[in-house]
């Protein structure tokens, strides 16, 4: 990528913040809205973040590539090492503290925005074999298609596919399908809806890690030249931004 990092690295932190600004608010704005129906608030929940993640890979995709996800950073790293694409050591280690940090802020902006405690940390227990078999899942299927996409030219239609996917797996698996490390530290500042307590957001990470490792797997061994493709995950950013071209 040529565009400098530090505007990268900002569209990162603004556009994760935004996406769990949308998680976080449209739970609360559910629990509102339809107090006494669980099903109700995940639909709200479900569609408002769909439309929010699709609408963010657009907005800032042409600048950092519109990860929001350290697994999908980490797996562009990963399989972009061989063919020298993809992002650096230096770049991934700045595009996971973007994310992380930006999380949090957008945790901290839902809770203000509807007049609660900026932090107020999560007391919602998400635990147990289930729920991490279906990080698991959420997290593989994430980057087997992001990747899908790329290698075979499509990344076009990822603001739609990965929204349509994050939706979809809201439904389908059983955690909800939070399938992003960052965005799980970042709900554990809310005690609301969308929150997962503190003490659970370990054993979420470690199989959303998982779930990377399953991905990247599944992709080596349908797509081999996978890495080939690295620069274009989640959407190219734009050269044109900054005068230049790849070679």
């Amino acid at each position: 990528m040529t565009i400098a990092l530090p505007r990268r690295l900002l569209a990162e932190f603004t556009g994760t913040a935004l996406l769990v600004t949308a998680v976080v608010g449209s739970g609360i704005m559910a629990t509102d809205l339809s107090p006494d129906d669980v099903g109700l608030q995940l639909l709200q929940n479900s569609i408002a973040t769909t439309f929010a993640l699709g609408v963010l890979i657009l907005m800032f995709g042409p600048v950092s590539g519109a990860h929001f996800n350290p697994v999908v950073s980490a797996a562009d790293w990963l399989l972009g090492r061989r063919s020298g694409t993809g992002l650096s050591p230096r770049e991934l280690a700045g595009y996971v503290a973007a994310q992380v940090t930006g999380a949090i802020a957008g945790s901290v902006l839902a809770n203000l925005m509807f007049d609660l405690r900026a932090v107020s940390f999560s007391g919602r227990d998400r635990s147990g074999g289930n729920l991490w078999l279906g990080e698991v899942v959420a997290t593989a299927g994430l980057v087997l298609l992001i990747f899908a996409l790329a290698r075979s030219g499509r990344a076009t239609v990822a603001p739609a596919a990965v929204g349509a996917y994050i939706g979809a797996a809201y439904w389908f698996t059983s955690s909800t399908s939070f399938a992003n490390p960052a965005v799980t530290v970042g709900r554990a500042f809310t005690d609301t809806f969308a929150g997962i307590a503190p003490g659970s957001v370990p054993g979420f990470v470690v199989a959303q890690v998982v779930g990377l490792a399953v991905g990247v797997g599944l992709l080596a061994a349908l797509y081999p030249d996978a890495g080939a493709a690295a620069d274009q995950v989640v959407v190219p950013a734009d050269d044109q931004a900054t005068g230049s071209r790849r070679p």
